[in-house]
């Protein structure tokens, strides 16, 4: 049985012996520890992310399609929402609360491993999160899944987190699958060899299973659509017409770093060739689009013989029985 069965099976209890097991810790409410929080640059940070993500909010629209049949889709703020947070990542804890709190979440849940919890729960309190738990691994999605029961889980971790994540989304909602990070670097003879090198080491910090890659030409970038890629050289030319990545860096003077760090770019983004289909983290991840129709008298004669006959096509007279009134 796997953690997030067992959890998903007996509760508290389940998570409270894991987190014992693994953390050496209950899970508790995490207390701040400002010791170490860098508060200016985390506010100079949330404020570039905040105004970033506020101009992506998509705009309600309403169509009359026929007299009197009048479609809406108007965009509504998830409740509440779970995130995970990798241990002191307090940039990733921005990158993921203040988008949430954009788009008019009402409840967001912070759960982080216990060590380093202390400093990821100094940084909500600057940013207005309230809920931060000392709880990390497979077992603190299993618990906002199962105990906590959020409508939605997001943000990257370990294999193993990221494994729980897929595990839980046949009941739970999840942002999408973060595996280990990536970077592919586009370099001809152009490109500054110490701007490759220093790129790639910075991705090599984030373990060794990071992915770090150069390549010559665009095309070999795209099939690997990258978490990150960097065009260097040439290359820098065609960034529209990158299909295949999470995020675009152009140029020498555009480190990766920046996006992870200062930009207000989000850097929750696929890996794994995840990009192929989805993109990254942004205000629509806490929205979701609600379709309204409103039909007067008239306007249902109007399209009562389109439903007839599909429905007649179909087979499903009762269908049709529906809109005669």
């Amino acid at each position: 049985m796997t953690i997030v069965e067992d959890v998903r099976e007996r509760g508290e209890d389940a998570v409270r012996e894991w987190a014992l097991e693994l953390d050496g810790a209950e899970p508790a409410r995490a207390e701040p520890d400002v010791s170490k929080l860098p508060r200016d640059a985390l506010l100079e940070l949330a404020d570039r992310v905040r105004r970033w993500h506020e101009v992506q909010r998509p705009r309600d629209v309403e169509l009359e399609v026929e007299p009197g049949v009048l479609l809406q889709r108007r965009w509504v703020p998830l409740e509440t929402v779970g995130i995970y947070v990798p241990r002191n990542l307090v940039s990733t804890l921005v990158m993921t609360a203040v988008p949430a709190q954009v788009a008019g979440v009402e409840h967001v849940v912070v759960c982080t491993p216990p060590g380093g919890a202390g400093l990821i729960a100094a940084a909500a309190e600057v940013l207005g999160v309230d809920e931060v738990w000392a709880l990390g691994g497979p077992q603190a999605i299993g618990w906002l899944a199962y105990v906590r029961r959020v409508d939605k889980i997001v943000g990257p971790g370990n294999a193993y987190v990221n494994e729980a994540k897929l595990a839980v989304s046949r009941d739970v909602a999840i942002d999408l699958p973060g595996g280990p990070s990536e970077v592919v670097v586009v370099a001809d003879a152009a490109a500054d060899p110490r701007v490759v090198e220093l790129e790639l080491a910075a991705q090599r910090e984030h373990g060794p299973d990071s992915v770090c890659r150069v390549v010559a030409t665009l095309e070999e970038a795209e099939e690997l659509a990258p978490e990150h890629l960097v065009l260097l050289g040439e290359s820098e030319a065609r960034a529209n017409e990158v299909r295949n990545a999470g995020a675009v860096f152009v140029g020498a003077s555009s480190p990766v770093a920046a996006g992870d760090y200062a930009t207000g770019g989000n850097h929750v983004l696929p890996t794994g060739r995840w990009a192929r289909s989805v993109g990254g983290l942004g205000i629509e991840t806490f929205l979701k689009p609600i379709t309204v129709q409103r039909l007067t008298a008239d306007g249902l004669a109007r399209v009562r013989p389109t439903i007839e006959a599909l429905a007649a096509a179909e087979g499903l007279p009762k269908h049709a029985e529906a809109a005669r009134r």
